[in-house]
């Protein structure tokens, strides 16, 4: 089972608390499930599962409190009969009456290197896919779709408005040394549990500790809570 790592940055970051109901506040680092939306960006199938064993953050952390234009509501949906034509379409929305203002706690120059490995969960026909040509055929895409810099749509760091820049790291290159810090993050959340309710799915937390900039969250290491 091979550990990919990424390394990935941008300008601008926000991995939200859920406990700021109004104003978005930033976690201090990028959460497991942040990081594994990128590698799902990158390769996503129905029978794979991403795994994030280990965050380094390579920048210092850095913050910036900007103010957003959000709107207030979103525009509902057509019904069937309203696809078909057969009653009037759902009204849209007059952005100026539902804009708002709100204040946010950003991060800034963000870089990190995400470690994380795929298992094959569940196969089309069991009997006639063996799981390690799967997985092999898996791995190959991966590594040339991160090196030429493909990925179904742009991975994005928190908020789908800040872009995420990424490139492959290899196991041999000469890296750079994370930051010289160490402190405990505090719970921070860990990812959506869909098992329980597909349609109102339950967050889990762990306990982050940063210790000389690596943060482990490897599930078989880490107490996840939900």
């Amino acid at each position: 089972m091979r550990d990919w790592c990424l390394e990935v940055w941008g300008d601008f970051a926000c991995f939200t608390r859920p406990e700021m109901k109004v104003e978005r506040v930033s976690y201090d680092v990028i959460t497991p499930s942040a990081a594994r939306a990128i590698f799902e960006a990158i390769l996503w199938k129905p029978d794979l599962r991403w795994n994030i064993t280990k965050i380094e953050v390579m920048n210092p952390i850095r913050w910036i409190s900007v103010r957003r234009n959000e709107v207030g509501r979103v525009i509902a949906r057509p019904t069937e009969s309203q696809i078909r034509g057969e009653s009037e379409p759902p009204q849209g929305i007059f952005i100026e009456d539902e804009r708002q203002q709100r204040a946010g706690l950003l991060l800034r120059d963000v870089r990190y290197k995400v470690h994380g490995y795929f298992e094959v969960v569940e196969t089309r026909d069991k009997a006639a896919v063996d799981r390690r040509t799967l997985e092999a055929k898996y791995a190959a895409m991966f590594e040339r779709r991160a090196r030429t810099g493909q990925c179904f749509h742009r991975p994005y760091l928190g908020c789908r408005e800040f872009a995420c820049y990424f490139r492959l790291v290899d196991p041999g290159e000469n890296l750079d040394k994370p930051i010289n810090e160490t402190r405990d993050l505090g719970y921070m959340l860990y990812d959506l549990d869909f098992d329980r309710d597909p349609h109102s799915p339950s967050p889990l937390f762990f306990r982050a500790y940063m210790d000389n900039g690596v943060i482990i969250t490897d599930r078989r290491q880490v107490e996840v809570r939900g």
